[in-house]
């Protein structure tokens, strides 16, 4: 047998040009070696390489240090603000005597306390009555009709139920009433938007202590007001809603459930629906029974207006 024996080195033909390459090698390696192809710098500095001599690639310079973000300030919007709680008034007592008890109409009775000492009080604020035989009632002194009171008066307007009967039943005059007071939280507060005040019945009493407050304090600011009664009859306040009007009150609506001897000036169907379109910026007050209540709070709720309710139980 004959052996075959490799020749060590052998010619490569690259280009049109003869390159002398060993047994092994790569045409690549030869190439190299030859000097036809020279290496270049990578950018991590191996060895790549490329056609011809050439120059070192420059080195890519390192990334310079990372520069924080920059934060773009949006436009500053409204600022919402809760409202603060103001301090709770300190709370006093005090002994009065009933010297006054009239009828305003066939359901509504106006019944004046006179006290030992003038009860600090804000307008719309209530008092606690302690009374014998009934227990703790809770009212909201206001004034009278004529916007008449004495510093040391509490004028309270009470409703007579479907079976005739009224809180005034229980005090006859000269007896005695021991008052606790300020007592909630739904007092006449100056400044804000649009002062809207509602008031279902009796609820006319805070109502109006707010309203006559209102126009002597803000004779600017804007007021509207809303009176509703299950009667017209029993629309015992038309003397107040006239001074109103003349300290220019533009927006006053009445309103009555029944239509037996209603009124022109009296509107129709439930208070609710005469209200005006509420605004977020709005400050209502509601006083009355609690249906009328409970849907006034919903009405104010819906459009983010703060609502002061107030529930007559008397």
């Amino acid at each position: 047998m004959r052996e075959t024996t490799m020749s060590a080195r052998c010619s490569l033909v690259v280009n049109g040009k003869s390159v002398r390459i060993a047994t092994g090698d790569t045409p690549l390696d030869a190439a190299v070696a030859d000097g036809m192809i020279a290496t270049a710098q990578a950018t991590h500095g191996a060895a790549v390489p490329g056609q011809g001599a050439t120059p070192g690639a420059r080195r890519v310079p390192g990334r310079r240090e990372r520069v924080d973000p920059i934060k773009l300030a949006l436009p500053a919007g409204p600022s919402i603000h809760a409202h603060a709680e103001e301090p709770a008034p300190a709370v006093a007592m005090r002994t009065g005597t009933v010297t006054e008890v009239r009828a305003l109409t066939a359901h509504v009775i106006e019944l004046v306390v006179t006290v030992s000492k003038d009860l600090p009080l804000g307008p719309g604020a209530q008092v606690a009555l302690a009374l014998d035989g009934v227990g703790l009632r809770t009212l909201c002194p206001t004034l009278r009709v004529d916007g008449s009171a004495e510093l040391n008066e509490l004028v309270f307007h009470l409703a007579r139920d479907e079976d005739g009967w009224s809180l005034a039943d229980s005090l006859p005059l000269h007896s005695e009433v021991k008052i606790r007071g300020p007592v909630g939280r739904a007092q006449y507060r100056p400044g804000g938007g649009r002062l809207v005040l509602v008031s279902a019945g009796c609820g006319f009493g805070q109502i109006w202590s707010i309203a006559r407050a209102a126009r002597y304090i803000e004779p600017t600011r804007d007021l509207c007001v809303v009176v509703g009664a299950r009667d017209p009859l029993d629309l015992y306040m038309r003397e107040s809603l006239e001074w109103l009007r003349a300290t220019g009150v533009g927006r006053i609506v009445l309103s009555a459930d029944r239509s037996r001897q209603r009124p022109p000036d009296v509107r129709p169907g439930p208070l609710t629906a005469h209200l005006p379109a509420l605004r977020a910026t709005d400050v209502v007050h509601v006083a009355g029974d609690s249906s009328t209540v409970g849907a006034v709070q919903v009405l104010a709720a819906a459009v983010g207006a703060r609502c002061y309710p107030v529930l007559v139980d008397a």
